[in-house]
Formats: C-alpha cells, structure tokens, sequence
C-alpha cells in the first residue's frame, strides 16, 4: 500500500503533467470511483447499486462542466498522450489502495499505519530521488521549501490519509471514492476565494451535479 500511493501515486501525478494538461488529469482522476467499483466487486469488499452508479455519471458531469467552463469543444478538443495513460497507472493505485483499506482489518491505528505506509515508500522514492539528481534536478533548501514541506506533511500526508482511511473504514471504498469528485469543485471555490476569480453559471451547474451525485451514491436501496 506504501508502494502504491507514497512512492507511485504521488510520483506518477507530477510526472504525468509534464506531459499533459491539468483538465486531462483532472478528468482522467474522476475516473477513480468507477475503478473502485470494479475492484472492490470483483474482491468482494464492497456492494455496488444504482444510485452509486447514476450518482458517479452526475458526478462526471459536474466535473466536465467546472473545468471545461461548460464549454464541450474543450472536451471534445482534448488530446490524449503518454501523460494521460501514466494517469491511469495512478487511478488503479489509488483505487486498489482503497479498496484493500477495507479488505483487511489492520490491529493496529490508522496512525501506525500511515508511519508504516511512509516507511516503505520512502524506500522507493529513494531511488527516484537519485536519477533526479543525475539528469540535474536540484533540490534548492530555501525557506518556501522548508513552507512547502511543512504544509504537504501536515495536510495531504498525515491529515488526509488519516481521514481517508477512516473514511474508507466506515462507509466502504465505493461511497469514500466519490466524495473525490469534490476536489475540482473546492478548487474552483478557493480560486474564488483566494484569487478573485468570478463566479459564473457552469460553477453553480457544475456543483448542482457533483452535490446531486455524492448524494445518490450515499443513498441506499430499499430491500
């Protein structure tokens, strides 16, 4: 699992968009409830049914309408390359990664866990570090690094994967997934926010969508 998201997912991201644009990624990561799904049905942890299946299309939606500004010839003009295929790689280890969260009950905290997960990716990422080195990518140890590095240790690392694996524990892979879809939304709120970007109409169609689908997908069936 430290393998799969430390030393492969994190990595493959950022190498990917050196070849691709961030719509593609974007798009290409709304793609990880879907896999989920299937992984998580053919490993028999968790049960898909319609209202996951139409609240991920809603979803999809609602992500193409944000990032594309409701605009479907940017969809349609997309180019798909070698960045977009390393893409995929980081949706199925995200999504195998998931789903294993709820497969095995680990003795031990979510904490250890995470130290456990860090541990071993370190050992691969150790590797990657030195061909960096070697092609000329220098690591400049400067005051927005040591803020970069504060704020990725303390948020997306032990913050995030603490309450995404908690999450995954409770409700199921299949349910945790979906709420991803909320990343392309709350960046567009930030941008608003933070950068005085304006509100238009494909954001408030674009969450309609993404909103209406994360509540189908936690919506169950009657027996």
């Amino acid at each position: 699992m430290g393998l799969m998201t430390i030393s492969t997912f994190n990595s493959v991201v950022y190498f990917a968009l050196n070849y691709t644009q961030v719509i593609n990624v974007a798009l290409v990561l709304a793609a990880i409830p879907a896999v989920t799904i299937i992984i998580s049905s053919f490993m028999k942890v968790d049960k898909t049914n319609v209202f996951q299946l139409i609240g991920l299309l809603l979803s999809v939606i609602g992500i193409s309408s944000i990032i594309s500004n409701a605009d479907i010839n940017k969809i349609l003009a997309l180019n798909f390359n070698k960045g977009d295929l390393w893409m995929l790689v980081c949706v199925i280890c995200w999504s195998l990664y998931s789903t294993l969260l709820k497969k095995h009950s680990f003795k031990f905290s979510q904490f250890t866990l995470i130290q456990l997960m860090v541990s071993v990716g370190i050992l691969f990422l150790i590797p990657q570090f030195f061909y960096e080195k070697s092609i000329g990518l220098e690591t400049n140890f400067n005051t927005p690094f040591f803020i970069i590095l504060f704020y990725v240790v303390m948020f997306p690392a032990l913050a995030a994967y603490y309450c995404w694996q908690k999450g995954v524990e409770i409700v199921g892979p299949n349910r945790a997934t979906m709420f991803i879809q909320l990343m392309p939304l709350l960046s567009a709120v930030l941008a608003i926010l933070i950068f005085q970007e304006k509100f238009e109409l494909y954001h408030f169609i674009g969450a309609s969508f993404i909103l209406s689908g994360i509540y189908l997908s936690n919506k169950k069936t009657v027996k």
